[in-house]
């Protein structure tokens, strides 16, 4: 069973928080249906998953993007997992820049531009950003979503990420529970394990 402190997420959206959890009201709280789906953030994995695994990442945290292959390996391995990662730029503008930059860009073209930011081992200054999305073939691409609609998904990630307490980047949510840090293989496959069980 996996040991990191947990959030419990009820059918309802309520939760019940395990120490250490900042307290929250529960109309702060997202539904289900918000912190799984979302009309921004493309689907990786298997869209017809029967497990959902939401990622709360930023493209500048080195922890994230250290572990982003084996995270990949494991659903691909898995191949009944829903990927939905879910940015939360915290690591300041250049951050803000490369989320909003990817989560414009088509389903097609999002998958190749988030696989090169992720694929960088060092901070990332804006003009980075700028280049690597350009190496990558998806600078020109048209936008798919419009900047308010980039800003709404932001702004609810963030709402999310508080409302469950989160202090940093990785952090996951499986089924009803909530994990703050980094969830290695093992920590993955039990955490979709009891997500199954869960569903009956």
């Amino acid at each position: 069973m996996p040991t990191r402190r947990c959030i419990l997420i009820t059918a309802a959206g309520g939760l019940l928080a395990a120490s250490g959890a900042r307290a929250s009201t529960p109309n702060e709280l997202p539904s289900q249906d918000e912190v799984f789906t979302d009309p921004v953030t493309p689907v990786l994995g298997n869209p017809e998953g029967d497990v959902t695994i939401v990622e709360f990442f930023d493209y500048q945290c080195p922890f994230c993007k250290s572990t982003y292959p084996a995270l990949k390996q494991f659903v691909a391995d898995d191949g009944n997992v829903r990927l939905l990662m879910r940015d939360w730029p915290i690591f300041g503008p250049s951050s803000q820049l490369a989320a909003e930059r990817v989560l414009a860009i088509d389903p097609q073209g999002y998958l190749k531009a988030h696989e090169a930011l992720m694929a960088t081992e060092a901070r990332l200054a804006e003009s980075d950003v700028l280049d690597i999305l350009a190496d990558a073939g998806v600078a020109d691409l048209p936008a798919a979503h419009a900047p308010d609609a980039v800003a709404d998904t932001l702004a609810r990630n963030e709402r999310m990420a508080n409302a469950f307490g989160l202090v940093g980047t990785p952090a996951f949510v499986i089924g009803s529970r909530v994990f703050g840090g980094v969830l290695g293989r093992n920590g993955l496959a039990q955490a979709v394990l009891e997500a199954r069980g869960e569903r009956g």
